[in-house]
């Protein structure tokens, strides 16, 4: 085996391990399952560390340096209308393209499904083409993020509460495997022609603002469309009587993800063979390489989403429906806290983010303290998602402060941590917390008699608004580390002068 696709096979088995022993101690204890259910799950599971590895790989060899090419040949052409007008048409498509976004179109109450889709992707069009704008004039991303905000929550007062939760959960839905990756890497290419000192800083910050034009989008239509008809689709527990049912379940779905990642990566590839034909002129070796790496792509992704959906989908909403018919439902709150610390572990773009936070940063980011950061700040974010399942709390009323705390400790904090912390809460909102996390607060949700659309629906914004609190209050910590270590460099050079003076005096 390729030693390469070895080691991230190896990261993705650490990554998902531990979500399948927290549920199989689940099963065995307080939460039994149905056996069908149950080996659903782990061959979902198997899927996945397969998936990851593939997809994690076939990343590092072709959407990173591809995005990065065509961020930095679009910065060489030195014409702004024709960089604006590239990243309004890149932010669309791929987004058109996104899998996730399809999930949400069918979730959406009362808005077509087309309409919502292409409202969104023109959302996360101009809101890319801003981005670019702001890399380039070097704005303030802490008062372009402010402003957004102030601007989303403005508009939340006049759109029913049936489509809040849906809105805010839109804005990292639509950040996802195919999406995140590629918006990393054109935000690394489009700084790489800036010699300055906040050029690093400003290569993050990109999925951050796109996170805002989704929820912008359905807001909006919110405002506009009755959500009288909206309701919600039930998760469909399979019947497996036999293992060759058990494979023949996986094998009629994963032609259908197949299909949609194979979408997804047509808009990218297209870009590149343009680009390739009019800019890169790359060497055949090259060329080989990243063909091999969108396979390996389009193969791990393909296998990751089969297995999350179905999988991970029905053992999700089982266990919450199982956990919230108990007669101490509040533990409910502890087990998703600790399922959300584990499951983010196993977002394939979370990988992508903290690898090239490490990078970028030159280590002084690490992966591991990365990680940290998302996962205490997901364990948060999913234990608020099961109180409001529990007791009805209105989103409105977490999401405020929430993102209050945010965006005032980007005040206090290093330019580079916002805009790392804000891009970590769209790649932290990814398919697993869609497939598994969601499906579990729906099957409670109905188990407690709530309102899924407004007391399930949410987790997915929680999940994105939590790592940006958590991820600048280790930026904090940075800060104090950093200034007392120069503060004792400091000391100690005052003291070798005072030696080397009283020697001179000697």
């Amino acid at each position: 085996m390729n030693k390469k696709l070895y080691e991230k096979i190896k990261e993705s088995l650490t990554a998902v391990l531990p979500v399948t022993l927290i549920v199989m101690i689940l099963c065995i204890s307080i939460a039994p399952m149905p056996v069908e259910t149950l080996l659903l799950f782990l061959t979902g599971a198997a899927l996945l560390i397969i998936g990851m590895g593939l997809f994690t790989l076939g990343t590092d060899m072709a959407m990173t340096p591809i995005g990065t090419k065509v961020g930095t040949q679009l910065t060489k052409t030195k014409n702004l209308g024709f960089i604006v007008l590239a990243c309004f048409i890149i932010g669309v498509i791929v987004t058109v393209a996104e899998p996730d976004l399809q999930v949400l179109a069918g979730q959406t109450p009362a808005v077509p499904n087309m309409v919502l889709i292409l409202t969104v992707a023109v959302g996360v069009g101009i809101f890319l083409a801003v981005a670019f704008l702001r890399i380039l004039f070097n704005w303030s991303l802490s008062a372009l993020l402010i402003a957004g905000y102030t601007i989303l929550f403005v508009i939340a007062i006049f759109v029913p509460k049936e489509f809040l939760a849906v809105a805010f959960d839109s804005g990292g839905v639509t950040t996802g495997p195919i999406t995140v990756p590629f918006i990393l890497a054109l935000g690394l290419g489009l700084t790489n022609m800036r010699s300055d000192s906040n050029a690093e800083d400003d290569s993050f910050g990109l999925v951050a603002l796109c996170s805002l034009g989704p929820i912008l989008a359905v807001l909006i239509l919110g405002m506009i469309y009755s959500a009288s008809s909206g309701d919600y689709t039930p998760v469909e527990m399979p019947v497996i009587n036999n293992t060759r049912e058990l494979f023949l379940e996986f094998g009629r779905e994963m032609p259908h993800y197949a299909k949609e990642v194979l979408l997804a990566l047509s808009p990218i590839c297209i870009f590149f063979l343009i680009f390739q034909v009019l800019f890169f002129k790359l060497r055949k070796k090259q060329m080989i390489k990243i063909c091999i790496g969108l396979f390996y792509t389009f193969l791990g992704l393909t296998l990751f989403l089969t297995g999350v959906n179905v999988g991970f989908m029905p053992a999700g909403n089982y266990l919450g429906g199982q956990i919230a018919s108990l007669p101490y439902r509040w533990i409910l709150v502890p087990i998703g806290m600790l399922l959300g610390y584990y499951i983010v572990k196993a977002e394939p773009a979370v990988i992508v983010l903290n690898k090239q936070v490490e990078e970028v940063t030159g280590g002084a980011i690490s992966q591991k303290t990365m990680m940290l950061g998302l996962s205490v700040g997901m364990a948060i974010s999913v234990g608020l998602a099961m109180v409001r399942v529990l007791t009805g709390l209105s989103i409105f009323l977490i999401l405020l402060p929430g993102y209050a705390i945010a965006l005032l400790l980007s005040f206090f904090v290093p330019k580079i941590f916002t805009a790392i912390a804000f891009d970590s809460g769209g790649v932290a909102s990814g398919p697993m917390t869609a497939t598994f996390l969601l499906p579990f607060a729906m099957g409670a949700c109905d188990t407690v008699g709530g309102n899924i659309l407004m007391d399930a629906f949410g987790i997915v914004a929680m999940v994105a608004m939590t790592p940006p609190i958590t991820i600048q209050i280790l930026g904090l910590l940075y800060n104090k580390k950093v200034k007392t270590m120069k503060k004792y460099q400091e000391v100690e050079e005052m003291e070798d002068e005072i030696i080397d003076y009283g020697e001179e005096m000697m």
